[in-house]
């Protein structure tokens, strides 16, 4: 991403001095991040708009079938497994992960910055699920709630959040130096937890599987949001043409 941002710029940039003999040299980046803050917002915008769906009677069977479908495999196991994942997509299960996240920057990492990305994408995503869910206004699904829940339904908070911090964790993996088994290994297991979390949310019986999709699908704007942005920092402090 990184080398197609710079391609970028630098295209931005000679367009500019072909058209203009002088101009601002922070431009380009200026007009990248308004087109990223236009893409995210647009993006967020699709998905209010998707959400028009929630209301049609398709929706609504095929939310029931799922739910049906995922609530007849409970067990005493698996009640307690799915549990422990929806506590650990909870503030003190992020409190938790985070950290151990600091004491793995600290010591084999050497490095802060990755802590403070991924919890700046998990702050984004979780302020704006409150403002999505007030916004949409979905009420729980009215079957048994396995764990207690005070807020509304959809986007779920669990999914987004899972996939806005997990998720731009498989990002800062696939930029680490390591043995490419352990890099494919630590991706599958990220990817698991996020799994986990979202399906623990219609097991428990405090969501629906569109909930989950939708959460999933905003969490994912922002991880991609936040890449670009975070790239784009780093070309701005490492001009290309500097």
């Amino acid at each position: 991403m990184r080398e197609t941002l710079i391609q970028f710029i630098s295209g931005i940039r000679d367009f500019l001095v072909q058209k203009f003999q002088a101009y601002n040299q922070k431009l380009p980046y200026v007009i990248i991040v308004i087109v990223s803050l236009i893409v995210v917002v647009g993006s967020i915008n699709l998905f209010v708009e998707l959400t028009d769906t929630l209301k049609t009677d398709t929706l609504a069977r095929l939310d029931d079938e799922v739910t049906q479908f995922i609530i007849s495999f409970r067990t005493p196991a698996l009640t307690e497994y799915f549990i422990f994942m929806t506590k650990a997509g909870d503030l003190y299960g992020y409190l938790i992960v985070v950290g151990i996240y600091l004491l793995i920057s600290k010591l084999i990492l050497k490095k802060w910055k990755y802590v403070i990305q991924t919890s700046l994408v998990l702050i984004l995503a979780t302020a704006s699920n409150v403002m999505l869910k007030r916004f949409i206004n979905r009420a729980r699904p009215g079957i048994e709630h396995m764990v207690s829940v005070e807020t509304l339904s959809y986007p779920s908070g669990h999914a987004m959040s899972a996939m806005a911090f997990y998720g731009f964790l498989i990002y800062l993996c696939t930029k680490f130096r390591i043995n490419k088994f352990l890099k494919m290994g630590l991706i599958a297991l990220i990817a698991f937890i996020i799994l986990s979390i979202g399906i623990s949310r219609i097991y428990l019986g405090v969501h629906f599987p569109s909930d989950i999709v939708g959460g999933y699908i905003a969490g994912l704007i922002w991880v991609v949001f936040c890449i670009l942005v975070l790239n784009l920092i780093e070309i701005f402090r490492r001009d290309p043409v500097a």
